[in-house]
């Protein structure tokens, strides 16, 4: 397969694929999943082009686009590449000020909006964009403010185009587009500072295509795959492009909140997700398991141990496992792993790309005990995503994952992973200083990650910028501790409390419905979840489990105190990035007064 130009992909796949089914989204109204052919996302997407011809958009202008998971992402992008023109996602959570800075950072005059919540925020700053002209509205449902003459719906702007009048426009834009074009500005929530927009050439997509190709030979047009995370993110975009450069149907999930059902209704082969979706998972397993008696229970827990041996010990390092394993493998592989699957909806499953955050070993231990193929991966937005990834076998446990054909890492000072390739981005839009801050003098991109490197096998530490060091001159790593808890049944989220303090601490958001089950089982009276999170049983309880799980830490890095919270942290807040991760100085901003209190004598 040639890597053909994302300006031109969809034409060249509908002469291939015709009426085989490209995307598919889901109705509300109906609960049915609306198949969107490929001849109908290329007719879509031609008039999409033609629409922005008519809207006066230039070559490599910047629009915007604000909303969830939508098939009319897939159209806006497509039809902006046709005129060389350069989309920039915002998350669909988004904040008035977020946004008001993208738009004026990228100078945005047109604005894709989705729903009510983007509509809404969007024209509540228009006034404060001076280069922003218009709204496009995807909804229909989305009611305009009185005060509203510009904006326009979704549908409206397909009819601009709908008789393609400005085809031989779009046609020559098309024939001077290059791999040397800017393609998308993907701006960083980042924990910390304001927004980088990091920039990616069609190129870095041509050669994410090529390489994945040659790492992911099970993938083919006969895949199935649920576009879960938000297509904001560098791990889900290039991910769906990539499944458009393979023929892939593409099932596009609208609610992040609707997915355990919407994986049911698709039952996909292919899904990308986070550490996050797989800890449910093993939680509920174990909860199932603990809630187990007698000869149950047992065939359960030998099951995983079958598992770990036929697929770890045995497959993962391409010997052929003995055969009481191999008998026993497919007893429990018809009745306790498929039921597994079957339940979550991914019995189908070829493999599962799984990033974003660190995977705690006994996750992913147990996610490939029971034959699921979770694919963990390392990479950054301004590495268009994967730099490595789990291969088929021969995988390491705690790694992730073997580098990916021809990106090259190193190991820098302080052991930070150092990246060079063509996947690499040239820079943050707009900002010179801080590119010029990213690379070091001879050409390589620092990631900010410490690592080292077995071979062509990669392992993280840590964060370097995230480091601690106590009072006492120690370095703490958080994430390694909050990797670690964050696996405990009891606890939601946390939040490892260290820098320049005596000793490590921590604030803890419970999963509030086990807790209060726990209440239940022991008699214990409460007026509120505040009330509850400070009974003396309550607080042994999570005492106990965290002395559990810390037991492999050094003394100086355990957790010492620890504060339960009544209510999560929050993106409202401020206390949460858009893919979930905690802002640490916006936490101890918040919760300063209950922090100091862990350090009183």
């Amino acid at each position: 397969m040639n890597n053909y130009h994302l300006s031109v992909l969809v034409h060249t796949q509908a002469e291939k694929y015709g009426e085989k089914v490209a995307l598919r989204h889901r109705d509300y109204e109906t609960s049915q999943w609306i198949p969107i052919t490929w001849n109908q996302l290329s007719d879509t997407t031609r008039k999409s082009a033609n629409a922005f011809v008519k809207l006066g958009l230039e070559e490599q202008e910047n629009i915007g686009v604000f909303a969830q998971n939508m098939p009319e992402w897939f159209y806006v992008d497509l039809g902006a590449f046709a005129n060389r023109a350069v989309p920039i996602p915002f998350y669909a959570t988004s904040s008035a000020s977020q946004a008001q800075y993208i738009i004026n950072d990228a100078q945005i005059r047109f604005l894709f909006v989705g729903e009510q919540y983007q509509y809404n925020t969007a024209f509540g700053i228009f006034g404060l964009c001076h280069s922003l002209k218009k709204l496009i509205i995807f909804d229909r449902k989305v009611k305009k403010d009185p005060r509203d003459v510009t904006s326009i719906y979704f549908d409206e702007f397909i009819a601009m185009g709908a008789d393609l009048s400005e085809e031989e426009t779009v046609a020559d834009r098309t024939s001077r587009a290059s791999n040397d074009d800017l393609a998308n500005i993907l701006y960083t929530s980042g924990t910390t500072g304001e927004p980088k927009g990091v920039m990616l050439h069609h190129s870095n997509y041509d050669e994410a295509f090529r390489i994945h190709k040659i790492r992911l030979t099970s993938m083919s047009d006969k895949d199935v795959s649920m576009n879960f995370l938000p297509l904001t993110h560098v791990f889900e975009k290039t991910w769906c492009y990539f499944c458009l450069y393979m023929g892939v149907e593409v099932c596009i999930n609208l609610k992040p909140i609707d997915i355990q059902m919407t994986i049911k209704e698709i039952r996909p082969t292919l899904m990308c997700s986070v550490p996050r979706f797989w800890e449910k998972v093993y939680a509920g397993v174990q909860e199932k398991i603990n809630e187990t008696k007698g000869l149950k229970r047992a065939l359960m827990l030998d099951a995983l141990r079958v598992g770990k041996i036929h697929n770890l010990d045995y497959l993962r390092v391409g010997k052929t496992p003995p055969a009481a394993i191999r008998m026993k493998y497919k007893f429990y592989e018809k009745t306790i792993y498929s039921l597994l699957k079957k339940t979550i909806g991914i019995e189908n499953g070829n493999f599962f790309p799984t990033a974003g955050a660190a995977v705690p070993d006994e996750i992913c231990v147990f996610v490939q005990s029971v034959g699921i193929n979770m694919m963990v991966g390392y990479g950054l937005t301004e590495s268009t995503a994967t730099v490595c990834c789990f291969p088929y076998t021969d995988f390491e446990i705690g790694s992730v994952g073997k580098v990916m054909p021809d990106v090259q890492v190193k190991i820098g000072d302080e052991n930070e992973i150092l990246l060079k390739g063509r996947t690499v981005t040239k820079g943050y839009y707009n900002k010179p200083i801080e590119t010029a801050a990213a690379f070091t003098e001879d050409g390589w991109f620092k990631t900010g990650d410490a690592g080292y490197l077995k071979g062509d096998t990669l392992y993280l530490t840590e964060r370097i910028k995230d480091l601690f060091k106590t009072s006492n001159g120690k370095y703490i790593s958080p994430q390694s501790l909050e990797t670690k808890l964050a696996i405990d049944r009891y606890i939601d989220q946390i939040a490892i409390i260290a820098d320049e303090r005596k000793f490590v601490s921590a604030l803890i958001v419970p999963v509030y419905p086990h807790v209060e089950a726990y209440a239940k089982e022991k008699g214990i009276k409460y007026n509120s979840m505040a009330d509850l999170l400070t009974n003396p049983q309550v607080m042994e309880l999570f005492k106990s489990r965290i002395g559990t799980l810390q037991q492999q830490f050094a003394s100086y890095e355990q957790i010492k105190r620890f504060t339960l919270l009544p209510e999560p942290f929050s993106m409202e807040r401020g206390e949460l990035t858009n893919t979930l991760k905690i802002k640490r100085a916006a936490i101890a901003k918040n919760y300063k007064e209950v922090i100091d209190k862990m350090y009183e004598e």
